[in-house]
């Protein structure tokens, strides 16, 4: 019987640290608590939508930088072709 309850107690504090480490009690109380929950969520959107932002910035400077380059290379069709896209694209910016 005395086993049993060390078992039982080993099982609970087990338990009880897994649930520490898993932060459940912050969890339920930004749960518990909607100011909280919609500021963290409007938080984590406001970075969100900033990091598509500066990531397409990024990825199109490089693809705009890469078809320049095609463009320095004189290639017969691509060439014209991908010029008219860069001056378009530097007449909208």
């Amino acid at each position: 019987m005395k086993n049993d309850k060390e078992n039982l107690e080993k099982r609970i504090e087990d338990i009880a640290l897994g649930l520490e480490k898993a932060k459940i009690a912050e969890y339920v109380d930004i749960m518990n608590n909607k100011w909280r929950l919609l500021y963290i969520n409007f938080i984590g959107g406001l970075a969100r939508g900033f990091g598509t932002a500066i990531g397409f910035t990024i990825l199109g400077a490089f693809v705009i930088y890469i078809l320049q380059r095609i463009i320095a290379w004189n290639l017969p069709l691509i060439g014209d072709f991908i010029s008219e896209i860069v001056k378009i694209v530097q007449e909208n910016l």
